[in-house]
């Protein structure tokens, strides 16, 4: 498993992630297995937010319950959860007093003293960025939490942030896969009139992450689109699968390796936060992190995935 230090901060982090919104329904042996799987493939590394489960903090709490850190067991793992997202509104909350009693419960729910990463989840328009300030700067002399970053973000979300908050925003969550690609797209397409794939919607958000050492995060790293089923094994996409399967054979690795390695093999040392709680997917997918595909296959990847190259 590669891994590398999360930029403005001393933490040591792997370029996969256990995401573990779904796990509320799950056995606590179920839990146990499925971190344990991630652990051993090394991935030390699990994603929350307060709003994963049937209620506030269900997921966070499960895990706790299921876990039962020993405080050795705990220091070993670097524990991200996100805030921001009202479930009975549905609206966002960027408030000083949201923030603040949001970490408070996910310290409670996971049983720790202190989060590693705290994410802004999705933005909120009625943001007062000193609001946010006072909430980071509090947190962070309480020992609360040790790095702060966002989901979901644009650059100027991002920079109007950064023109208050006096901690580096290490982070930012977004949704990218072979086949949800747009960011990563349109910049290869660019200058080109009449092209659907030219049109900016990032407004330059992985290159601007990129100059400012902020990690981008992939979401649904296997998803076709917004919560439209996964395109590994899909007969939507023959001939990516046709690619994808070549390489595994090629590299020895399961097909969702590969999926990852698209992700990891890109130079702005990202980070493929995996949604699956299926224990054999999470080892499979791990195996992607030192998968060397070369220029060719990356590109070859991204064409059979339907993106133009010019």
């Amino acid at each position: 498993m590669k891994t590398f230090t999360l930029p403005g901060t001393d933490i040591v982090a792997p370029n996969v992630v256990l995401g573990l919104m779904r796990i509320q329904e799950k056995t606590d042996e179920e839990i146990r297995t499925l971190v344990k799987t991630a652990v051993d493939a090394g991935i030390t590394f699990v994603d929350h937010a307060d709003v994963y489960g049937s209620e506030a903090h269900g997921c966070e709490r499960r895990f706790a319950e299921a876990m039962r850190l020993t405080p050795s067991e705990r220091e070993r793992l670097v524990i991200q959860t996100k805030c921001g997202i009202v479930r009975d509104g549905p609206y966002f909350d960027f408030s000083y007093e949201h923030i603040v009693e949001s970490v408070e419960g996910s310290l409670t729910a996971l049983g720790t003293d202190h989060l590693d990463v705290l994410l802004l989840h999705r933005p909120d328009a009625l943001m007062e960025p000193e609001e946010v300030a006072r909430a980071f700067d509090d947190l962070a002399a309480a020992g609360k939490v040790r790095a702060f970053g966002v989901s979901n973000h644009t650059p100027g979300q991002i920079e109007l942030l950064r023109r208050h908050v006096t901690q580096p925003v290490v982070a930012n969550q977004v949704q990218l896969s072979i086949t949800h690609a747009a960011l990563v797209a349109q910049g290869v397409a660019a200058n080109m009139a009449g092209l659907e794939q030219s049109t900016s919607r990032d407004v330059g958000l992985l290159d601007y992450c990129r100059l400012h050492d902020i990690t981008v995060q992939a979401w649904s790293p296997f998803q076709a689109g917004f919560f439209t089923g996964t395109f590994l094994g899909s007969p939507e996409f023959p001939e990516l699968n046709a690619v994808i399967d070549r390489l595994a054979a090629r590299y020895d690795v399961p097909a969702i390796a590969i999926a990852t390695a698209w992700i990891t093999r890109h130079p702005a040392t990202m980070q493929v936060v995996l949604g699956t709680t299926t224990p054999e997917r999470v080892a499979g997918a791990a195996q992607g992190s030192e998968v060397p595909l070369t220029r060719a296959e990356w590109y070859e990847l991204f064409r059979a995935a339907g993106h133009h190259v010019p």
